[in-house]
């Protein structure tokens, strides 16, 4: 694993927690931040061939 693909693991890994805080304490502006993070995450793991189990959830439609 490269270091681009261990820290683009690891922050998609901190989105995942904080969106699922974000949504148990009902603050859906930051839900709906966190969202486009893991939208982008994805796209640009997407676009360097990268496979992130956390993002499988996330494509930027």
């Amino acid at each position: 694993m490269t270091e681009f693909h261990t820290e683009i693991t690891q922050r998609a890994a901190r989105a995942v927690q904080s969106l699922r805080t974000a949504q148990e304490s009902g603050d859906d502006y930051l839900a709906s931040v966190r969202e486009a993070e893991l939208e982008n995450l994805a796209r640009l793991a997407s676009e360097h061939g990268l496979r992130i189990p956390g993002l499988s959830n996330y494509s930027a439609a």
